[in-house]
């Protein structure tokens, strides 16, 4: 099945946390970043998700936030280091494509931010994504 969504990531889940409605699922990507999804109960099931599966972390590029640094007092606890590859700015939007370990992710932000932020290649980042943007898929 072909997708719009650019950022999949392979890894391997490494903890599910299962509470009446929805889930936390710990991956590991292939890279050694560490990232939770909070999926649902139902999603777990489905999927038949536990220690040791592998799966994609699914994210789209509007749910992808860039900091210049990592971010202390927030509740985004998906931070992943990176350097800037490429920018492409329009309009009004940008999209930045981050090099990462073991990968690639693009990040869809405002031209402003991207002037803002000083956003060029070679610039260091971090991707900030919500544990609730992030989907899986089973590989």
């Amino acid at each position: 099945m072909s997708m719009s969504i650019r950022n999949q990531i392979p890894g391997t889940v490494t903890a599910v946390t299962t509470g009446e409605a929805m889930a936390s699922v710990k991956v590991r990507l292939t890279g050694g970043q560490d990232i939770t999804a909070a999926i649902t109960a139902d999603a777990v099931k489905d999927l038949g998700l536990a220690e040791g599966s592998a799966v994609r972390a699914l994210v789209k590029s509007t749910e992808v936030s860039l900091a210049t640094g990592p971010v202390e007092g927030i509740s985004i606890r998906n931070q992943i280091p990176g350097t800037v590859a490429a920018v492409t700015t329009g309009g009004a939007m940008g999209s930045v494509k981050v090099t990462v370990q073991g990968g690639e992710l693009t990040a869809a932000i405002t031209k402003d931010a991207v002037e803002a932020l000083g956003l060029t290649s070679g610039v260091p980042v971090v991707a900030l994504i919500k544990s609730t943007e992030v989907s899986l898929a089973a590989a």
